[in-house]
Order: C-alpha cells, then structure tokens, then sequence
C-alpha cells in the first residue's frame, strides 16, 4: 500500500487538477444553461458529438482517481500550500539604515519552512537579527561591507534563519549609513501544486478551443467532426491505441540492463513510440479521409453543398488534428503512470529504498514537454500529408512523408558536420533545412531523459514554428486542390 501511494500521487495530483478543470468548465456550462437554454444544449450536443466525450470520459476517471485515492495521498499538506500559493514568492527590497543605528526594524513576513534562499547585501558591516538587543553581540548573521551574504540549498553558508521572521533588526555601528538589499525567495511546502493551476488551465483551454472553432466557422467543424468520427471509429485507430498501450505497461518490466538509467530508456521508448503512433494516424487517417474521398467522388458531393474548397481542406486538417489530440491525452495519461511506476519498481528491483512520490513526480514532469513537441510533430506531418494528398493515393503518400521525416533529420546533420563546411553541400543542408520542417527542434528525447529542464519559451518558440509551417502546408494544398478535377 506504502509503494502503491508513493507511484500514484504524482497521477492523483494530475487528476485534481484536471478535476479542477472540469468542475470550471461545468459550472460555466451550468451559467450558460441558465442564462441560455438553447446555447446550453448546443454546447452540450457539441461535446457529445466530438472528441471532447471520449476526454470527458477520462476526465471522469481522472476525477475518481482524485476521490478514492484522496485518503492515500498528503491531503492536508497539499490543501494547506494551496491556501499559501499567493504569499510565497519573490521578496526583494532596500532600506537605508542610518550610521551608528541599533535594531533598524524592518517589518517583514517569512515562514521558516517556505524559504529556499536569500541573499543580503550591504556597503557597510551589518549585523542581521530576528530578536532586539543583540546587534554585533550576538549576531544571527553578520554581512560584510561589499560581500554578497547567499544562503541557498547546497551552498557552504549555513541557512542562520531556524525560526519564522516577522521583523528584522538591522545595526549599523560605523559613521557612514548603508544601503541594505535583501532578496528572499519563499515557496510552499509542497511545490508540486503550483502545476494544479496549469493542469487545470490546460483542460479549460481544449475545450474553449474545441468550442470557439465550432463557434466560428462551423461548416468546417461539421466535416472536421465528420472526419474525427471517421478516423476514430477506424480498426487501424483502436489497433494503434492497444498496442501503444501494451507497449507503454511493457517497457515497465523490460530489463534494460542500463545499470540504474532504465528510467531514462524508459522515457525515450515510451516517447518515440506515441509519437510515432499519432504520425501513422495522422498519414493514414489523410489519405483515407483525402485523397480516397477525392478518388471515390465523395468530395464533389460535399462540395456540392454550401461548403468551399477551402473550408473542405481545414475541415479535412481539424477532423486529423482532433483523433491525434485524443491519442496523447490517453497514451500521454498511460505513459505518465509508468513512468511513476517505473521508478518505484526499478528501486525494488534493486533492493533500494523506496522513492518518496516527489522523485516519481519530478520524472513525470520533465516528460510533459517532450509529449508537447511530439504533438507538435505530429501536427507537421498531419499538414503535409493533407497537402499530399490532395494530389497523391495512399501509398505515394506515405513514401514522401518518409523521406520527409528522414530529410527533416537530415539538414542539420549536413549542416554541422565535416563536410557541411564545403560551400556547395552546405548550402544544400540549408536548402533541405528551408524546405523541409527543421524535426531536430522536436527531438528532445535525451535532453529530457538527462533530467534537463525545458523551458517554457522553448515550447512557445516551436509552436510558433509548428504553426508557420502548417499554415505554409495548407496554403500549398489550397494551391494544389483548387484545380484538382473532382468530377
């Protein structure tokens, strides 16, 4: 039972906050349902009749898992850091304390448990205390004239700070004043809840997204729902979601004979392997959806409506977007799991201590990003295959988009290596780096497998990046299908 908390609290404060999410998202659906009956039900019919249901289910699930685990879990630890969220953070400030000046008051309110570091900085010698009357005396701390006073976790100054600080008492014995720089940075007792806000965020923003499309241009959401259900329904789809599912359980018990980084094979294989699993959909899922509707007649019927080529081609793109996003959230929520459970199960077989959940909950984390990108991917190569197969079958398809992939690693590799400094093969490494999407900016597999941090702007940069490229695919498959003869 000891294991099974430790393994599942990093899942269980994933499903709160997405727990948290839903229970937004409902109370606004309850607002609307008040305020606007027939919007009400319109929005209800849109989730029941998109994606969003299947999500809706594993956000159900989500919100089981947060109940019933709740009494296994640091309950009470994490609702009291939440309450504490708004008062920890940076404190920086300066004060001027006078020359000769004893026990100069500086109103301050620091828990002892929430400080991670600080640092103090004075022109002249100062005495720092919590308590009056001791000055110089018996200094708590003493900062040098010029020196930077730094206490953080590993660093050789000692910590000084035991007891909560409600005021600081500064003394100055020279004859010239000084100025006083203090940084302190707080955070709560459990760190981990700041990523409830995110995950609850992130949960909101999908459905408003979902939501805001079909609201602005719903002719193509009808044929990006109609494509979606199409593609879910398909026995490739349910196929490549077993097996990723299989695959994601096994690679918990495959012996990788790392010694002690199977984690990290771990985290690569399991990567890789959902990435490569939303590509094949997303190849697939566009040359069945395309270019069999182009070859079989089917797009002259649905042009024959009120709908443009143009809103025909994003439709077809939104209706391969929406089963790729299903597949992450359902393999992304399996692969977190035996991540966590990776970790546990590699310490026992070891004869280790068991890991406290923060270590199953710091390698969880660092995956998210990598998951991000691979989603990314996959939107690249979703657009490109559209683009494809507006002109191209099936198999013609799938043969350029592997060269693509393969290309795609290609130019950087020309680029930085030996060769890549004659000017001519250097050149045709950029030109392939121009042509083809850049894949290297999403293969961060061994940085996230290392413990490194990914930054929030590097996740930005490449969604911009992905955003550009697939709006150049698309204007290349306008191009290509506004004189395709449908007839």
């Amino acid at each position: 039972m000891a294991n099974l908390s430790v393994w599942l609290t990093p899942l269980w404060l994933l499903a709160l906050g997405a727990t948290i999410g839903a229970l937004i998202l409902l109370i606004a659906w309850a607002v609307v349902w008040a305020v606007n009956r027939p919007l009400g039900r319109a929005i209800l019919s849109a989730v029941q009749e998109s994606i969003l249901l299947p999500i809706s289910y594993a956000l159900v699930a989500l919100a089981v898992l947060a109940v019933v685990a709740s009494p296994l879990m640091p309950l009470k630890r994490m609702w009291s850091s939440v309450i504490r969220l708004p008062q920890v953070g940076p404190v920086s400030f300066e004060v001027t304390v006078p020359p000769e000046t004893v026990d100069f008051e500086v109103p301050l309110s620091v828990r002892v448990d929430e400080l991670q570091s600080y640092t103090i900085e004075s022109a002249e010698d100062v005495a720092v205390n919590i308590e009056p009357g001791k000055g110089f005396v018996e200094p708590l701390l003493q900062v040098e004239g010029g020196l930077l006073y730094e206490w953080k976790p590993g660093s050789r100054t000692e910590r000084t700070f035991e007891e909560d600080i409600q005021i600081l008492y500064l003394t100055n014995e020279s004859s010239l004043p000084t100025v006083v720089k203090v940084t302190l940075q707080t955070d709560v007792e459990m760190p981990e809840v700041h990523d409830l806000p995110v995950t609850a965020a992130s949960v909101v923003a999908l459905f408003l997204g979902y939501l805001l499309i079909r609201w602005q241009a719903p002719q193509v959401s009808v044929i990006a729902t109609a494509t979606a259900k199409e593609a879910v329904s398909q026995p490739l789809y349910i196929l490549l979601l077993a097996v990723g599912v299989f695959a994601l359980v096994a690679y918990v018990f495959i012996p990788y004979n790392t010694f002690g980084e199977d984690v990290k094979m771990l985290k690569t294989s399991g990567m890789v392997t959902i990435k490569i699993l939303a590509i094949i959909i997303a190849l697939w899922t566009a040359s069945v959806s395309v270019s069999e509707e182009i070859e079989g007649r089917t797009a002259l019927t649905v042009l024959s409506k009120p709908v443009s080529r143009r809103q025909f081609i994003l439709g077809k793109f939104l209706g391969i977007v929406w089963p790729i996003v299903l597949i992450f959230v359902i393999l992304g929520l399996v692969f977190l799991l035996t991540v966590s459970l990776k970790v546990v199960y590699d310490a026992r077989e070891a004869s280790k201590l068991t890991p406290d959940w923060q270590a199953c909950y710091a390698e969880v984390v660092r995956i998210v990003p990598g998951l991000v990108l691979a989603f990314y991917e996959a939107i690249v190569f979703a657009a490109i295959s559209v683009a494809i197969s507006t002109r191209l079958s099936m198999l013609p398809n799938l043969v350029i988009c592997g060269s693509i992939y393969v290309m795609g690693h290609l130019g950087p590799l020309i680029v930085n290596s030996a060769v890549g400094k004659i000017v001519f093969i250097k050149f045709i490494g950029q030109f392939i780096s121009v042509l083809f999407p850049v894949l290297d900016h999403y293969e961060i597999e061994g940085a996230i497998a290392g413990s490194s941090i990914v930054p929030p702007e590097y996740l930005l940069t490449a969604l911009l990046y992905s955003f550009l490229y697939c709006a150049a695919a698309m204007l290349l498959a306008l191009f290509f299908f506004e004189d395709r003869d449908l007839a």
